[in-house]
């Protein structure tokens, strides 16, 4: 029986590092892949070089704009108007979600106007917000915030809704003020709820952004991207393209390690409370 133990538990060993292995390598592979597919696809001449270029000429392109600095000036402006965009648009979200989730009322009041916003487009009134707040950051900044607002304000709503009544009761009956039950009880429980929000708003921060420089702008990726497809530069789309995707990226990766990170705290901390 002994025996049997061990080997289950190296089979456990080995399960879990073959696992850790596919979760590592799967991504590149994948990406490995598209490049071949990508490669084969210009190599047969199936389009034009102006329409698929091969990936060497957007290689290239990328080392040109990357050592001249205009790579860096764009990817600068646009990051920056995104970071903004996501910070407003989430403290905007979280504040006017827990005032509705705490108020049917204000639901009431709030709701009809919040579903107007989100059933348009943003492409639809960001020329409008051009004319309202000028060409400069500003109004890709709100632009990105209000790309942003209305997942975090429906997961506010949802995760603070979600906190069992039974708990809130218990709490109030030892004498929990609102504010204990705000940092006790409505914080905890509703982080998972909350990152998973931000998880997603922070790869629609970047599609925010980048709109309100399609519309208007002198710097930033979407007028790199506008302005290569006017001068018929394809390979310097696809270079502003995958900047793009890895800023996304990186960006999703980022929230996911701070959600790992305090979804941990936070059960490292109350199973100490439970002892």
């Amino acid at each position: 029986m002994q025996a049997n133990a061990i080997y289950d538990n190296l089979r456990q060993v080995q399960r879990r590092i073959s696992t850790g292995r596919r979760g590592t390598f799967a991504p590149i592979i994948g990406v490995l892949a598209l490049f071949v597919v990508w490669q084969v696809v210009t190599l047969l001449r199936l389009y034009p070089e102006f329409i698929i270029p091969p990936p060497s000429a957007v290689f290239d392109k990328f080392i040109i704009v990357l050592r001249d600095g205009r790579l860096w000036l764009h990817t600068s402006t646009t990051v920056s108007q995104m970071l903004m965009g996501l910070g407003v648009g989430v403290m905007a979200g979280v504040a006017l979600g827990y005032g509705m989730a705490k108020s049917r009322i204000l639901e009431d009041v709030l709701s009809p106007v919040v579903l107007v916003f989100q059933s348009t487009p943003v492409v639809a009134y960001a020329p409008l917000l051009v004319i309202w707040f000028g060409n400069g950051s500003t109004s890709k900044i709100v632009t990105s915030a209000l790309i942003v607002f209305f997942p975090m304000l429906m997961n506010t709503i949802v995760s603070i809704r979600s906190v069992p009544l039974e708990q809130r009761e218990l709490m109030r009956s030892f004498g929990a003020t609102a504010r204990d039950l705000f940092l006790k009880l409505e914080v905890p429980a509703s982080l998972p709820v909350l990152l998973s929000g931000l998880k997603v708003s922070a790869t629609l921060a970047v599609i925010g952004a980048v709109v309100g420089e399609f519309v208007s702008a002198n710097a930033g990726l979407g007028f790199l991207i506008k302005l290569a497809r006017d001068q018929f530069d394809t390979p310097l789309v696809w270079v502003a393209i995958f900047t793009l995707a890895l800023i996304a990226r990186v960006m999703y990766g980022l929230v996911a390690l701070l959600e790992r990170r305090l979804l941990k705290a936070q059960r490292r901390a109350s199973s100490v409370t439970t002892k």
